[in-house]
């Protein structure tokens, strides 16, 4: 009896920028709380969030829209053109040259202004000898000759006045002029390429050719991530792999794999395994000391590099073809993260996700974040700026109730490293390609799952697991002989909500079955998945 449960989900919110500085952590915190009541009064299950459904794109020429067809010929031409003319990589560097005589224009109005100055104390002086002259031809008249004098000596000020304009006056000259002077020396500039930034014809990103006239069929799938991260903007995603590309050279990412950088990253992220998709899986485990080297400037530089190897390690495992897989599937673990307080942590962060995003157009498939703790969401919004509506689609959340259930629906079981619930474990040498299996038992009923033992001398084993458990568990060995008694492998159990994979083994010396029993005592339904062997002599 088989059969699928239907995973709840629920949109995600729309996105919210809170500002650390402006409202209090408290604030946000309550906020998240009262949000969670919310929830809990509703009658759908919490735990899974998607901000928004995303399907990958065909890559395929065909497939693509007129306007998107007509981006990737654009974009084609470009870059054919810049590799042939050798201009790719090549920065143009503005050098200016003012002439001399521009700088002495700039001057020449301060000499004006003095010039203007003695003129207006040359005319006061001669009107005061006017009005003494007035003075003494007319001295019977002294209260009028006073008031004359006074009226000719009352425009001193007047001649401040004036001088104050003039001198206004030839600062906007002086500011036409170094502006006439800057728009001179602007036409002057001079655009000097880089002699050092030569590019063969031969280059190649990815391991992909990236001159369009090679015909190479990867090359249209290398194009289109950087289309598809610019939304077809040709001028702006030809600006963005020129980045990409002087950004590998300068950091000489093409030699990065064979760098050592030790076994204390680790556990900080690794890839394992591939989804339902084939996508190959990247699991980052969010740790406090993870966070307090990202937060160190002495370690952040070679934090980037490791995680920038990790990167490349990945890409290598896809295959960057029309119809292939073309990208990778990230697992952030925030388990044990600390929160969003650590300021000097959050710096380092931004500053390798707006690289990597930067950098590597379209290689996530997918960012599904687990075990994800209250602060959360506080974080989110921080992040939110320095990140693209495209990027943010791509987001699956699942609090550490739901982590296993939001995991193996991405994830087949037997992918799935057995620390979040599914089979795997390192160089298991018990399975390589059984099949598992799925049977959803319903509210307060029990299914029991047989494993046949047809030869005498074997061994079964098998691996079980029942998303959420909550149930009541038993393992029996019944022999097909009559009146042979039944072996209790395992007694009945009550399992824990939090509880793992079983595996188990059983050495028959006579032909029967394994019988698993589940007993669900709880209010949902259960979904229980497993895979088992028999290995005999002749098998092993």
């Amino acid at each position: 009896m088989t059969a699928e449960v239907k995973v709840e989900e629920k949109q995600v919110e729309s996105e919210v920028v809170i500002a650390p500085a402006v409202v209090p952590e408290e604030t946000t915190v309550k906020a998240v709380v009262e949000e969670t009541k919310v929830e809990e009064d509703e009658s759908k299950p919490e735990g899974v969030e998607k901000s928004a459904s995303f399907k990958e794109e065909s890559d395929f020429f065909a497939d693509l829209k007129e306007s998107e067809k007509k981006a990737l010929s654009d974009l084609k031409s470009k870059l054919e053109e810049a590799i042939v003319d050798n201009t790719l990589l090549k920065t143009k560097k503005k050098e200016s040259s003012p002439m001399k005589e521009k700088k002495e224009e700039v001057v020449k109005p301060e000499a004006e202004v003095e010039k203007k100055k003695e003129e207006a104390a040359e005319e006061k002086v001669e009107e005061e000898k006017k009005s003494e002259a007035v003075v003494t031809e007319e001295a019977p008249k002294a209260e009028t000759v006073e008031a004359v004098v006074t009226e000719e000596i009352i425009p001193k000020e007047e001649v401040t006045t004036v001088v104050e304009k003039v001198e206004e006056e030839t600062k906007e000259e002086e500011k036409k002029t170094e502006d006439v002077v800057t728009e001179e020396v602007k036409a002057e500039t001079i655009e000097v390429e880089d002699e050092d930034e030569s590019v063969d014809k031969d280059i190649e990103l990815w391991g992909v050719p990236l001159l369009p006239s090679k015909g190479a069929e990867s090359t249209d799938v290398i194009l289109l991530k950087f289309l598809r991260a610019r939304d077809f903007k040709v001028n702006e995603a030809f600006e963005m792999l020129k980045k990409t590309l002087k950004w590998r050279k300068q950091n000489k990412i093409d030699s990065i794999l064979g760098e050592d950088f030790g076994e204390d990253l680790a556990t900080a992220a690794y890839m394992n395994g591939v989804d339902r998709e084939s996508h190959p899986v990247c699991y980052n485990v969010h740790s406090e000391e993870l966070y307090q080297t990202i937060g160190s400037e002495k370690n952040r530089e070679k934090f980037l590099r490791w995680r920038f190897q990790l990167m490349e390690k990945g890409i290598q495992k896809l295959n960057l073809k029309p119809g292939g897989v073309t990208s990778l599937l990230q697992i952030h673990d925030l388990k044990n993260a600390p929160g969003v307080s650590r300021t000097e942590i959050w710096v380092g962060i931004k500053k390798v996700i707006e690289t990597l995003q930067d950098n590597y157009p379209e290689f996530v498939s997918r960012n599904i974040f687990i075990n994800v703790p209250f602060w959360f969401y506080a974080m989110r919004a921080v992040l939110s700026p320095f990140l693209t509506q495209r990027t943010k689609s791509k987001f699956v959340v699942a609090r550490p109730a739901k982590v296993r259930e939001t995991l193996l629906k991405y994830i087949p079981a037997d992918e799935l490293p057995v620390q979040y619930g599914g089979f795997k474990t390192v160089d298991d040498t018990e399975f390589s390609n059984e099949t598992v299996s799925e049977v959803v038992v319903k509210p307060g009923s029990s299914e029991t799952i047989e494993i046949p033992a047809p030869e005498t001398e074997g061994t079964l084993v098998w691996d079980i697991a029942v998303l959420g458990w909550e149930v009541n568990y038993k393992e029996e060995f019944v022999p097909t002989e009559e009146g042979a008694y039944t072996v209790i492998v395992q007694k009945v159990k009550k399992m824990g909500a939090n509880e793992g994979p079983i595996r188990n083994s059983f050495k028959n010396s006579q032909a029967g079955k394994i019988v698993l029993t589940v007993d669900n005592v709880s209010g949902k339904k259960k979904k229980v998945l497993y895979r088992y062997r028999t290995k005999t002599e002749s098998s092993s």
